[in-house]
């Protein structure tokens, strides 16, 4: 495979873009099935606004951004519009709008629900050039943009669940109880079935990772991304858990990989491959800067989550990343002596900053 030179983000395989979009779509279904199975109409009802919004949006400005023909005909002219209209300007905001539609509370508004739409489709989408072209993510820029702009919706206590701060399992274990309490509230198990309250489809690790295993299986979902992120992060948690719960590395572990948004925005979100590196390397720093960033924010910011926080933030690096100077498609020992010793300073980082060797 010999690089493109240019800088991303773009479609990198026109041809493919619908069959890969079709499968996660695929993917998705465990997830939604559990959601509505958890939540029922009020899961269903938000995925539909949000599908409704999203498509609708997209292509009312898909419209305002080509230039009509000359013709008379005020229908003719219209039509015109969307000559270059496709299948792929509506499973594109489909995967956008379930993504978005998983990532929030069951009881979220629906006025929200259409604001958090609204924003990913056009801001973090269709003002970059539509389909293609974004920079951001476009359910996580949605998400990020109902809370902060609507906060005090999302504190405290409101219908169980923190927007920002992610599921409730990780609230508790930043409550000051500490991880032994947290995770007498929500055992491993209950984490990983599902048997938590949470954002409608972050909550079940195991239908997560069914969508996980066909995206692999048919290719269309790099495992480099999804690998690096996860190493990174189990090995940043590993050793945090080694200074501050020695008796319970392993516990300690899956309840931060099973807890909040982490396996959802590892599968369906920093896969996304308009806005994630090009290049095979770039994948694997690319998930590297995820997972730490991750790991970062759940200890020393102000929220127990920070997926979408550091997606957002990674996918300004994206284009830095695949710079045509310096991007290269060969995985060289360079490269990996750069990624290990890039992991040892994290590593370093993440335990003394938590008290380690003190």
């Amino acid at each position: 495979m010999q690089t493109v030179k240019q800088t991303s983000p773009y479609v990198r395989k026109d041809v493919s873009t619908k069959r890969m979009m079709i499968d996660v779509l695929i993917a998705l279904i465990p997830v939604v099935l559990f959601s509505i199975y958890r939540f029922g109409f009020d899961a269903i009802i938000r995925i539909v606004v949000s599908l409704v919004v999203m498509i609708g949006l997209e292509a009312i400005a898909f419209g305002m951004m080509h230039k009509p023909s000359n013709s008379e005909n005020k229908w003719e002219r219209i039509k015109s519009r969307y000559a270059d209209y496709t299948i792929n300007n509506i499973t594109a905001p489909a995967v956008s709008a379930i993504i978005f539609a998983m990532l929030v509370p069951s009881k979220l508004p629906i006025y929200a629900v259409v604001m958090g739409a609204a924003f990913g489709i056009i801001v973090a989408k269709m003002l970059f050039g539509g389909l293609g072209a974004n920079i951001f993510n476009v359910a996580a820029a949605g998400r990020i943009f109902i809370a902060l702009a609507l906060t005090n919706m999302f504190s405290g206590t409101y219908v169980g669940v923190d927007l920002i701060a992610g599921g409730t399992a990780l609230t508790t274990l930043r409550s000051g109880l500490g991880f032994p309490q947290a995770l007498n509230s929500y055992s491993i198990s209950d984490l990983f079935f599902g048997n938590i309250p949470g954002a409608m489809g972050e909550i079940s690790a195991a239908a997560i990772l069914i969508g996980m295993v066909y995206l692999l299986i048919r290719r269309s979902a790099d495992y480099r991304v999804i690998v690096s992120s996860l190493l990174t992060f189990v090995i940043l948690t590993l050793l945090v858990g080694l200074k501050l719960y020695p008796y319970q590395v392993i516990d300690y572990t899956l309840y931060q990989l099973f807890a909040g948004g982490l396996m959802f925005g590892v599968v369906f979100m920093i896969t996304d491959p308009v806005t994630s590196p090009v290049t095979r390397p770039g994948r694997w720093l690319y998930g590297l800067l995820v997972g730490a960033l991750i790991v970062l924010i759940r200890l020393f910011g102000a929220y127990p989550e920070g997926v979408a926080f550091a997606l957002l933030f990674a996918n300004m690096f994206v284009p830095l990343i695949d710079y045509p100077k310096w991007a290269t498609n060969k995985i060289k020992p360079a490269f990996v002596a750069s990624y290990v010793v890039l992991l040892i300073i994290l590593s370093l980082v993440v335990f003394f900053g938590v008290g380690g060797a003190a």
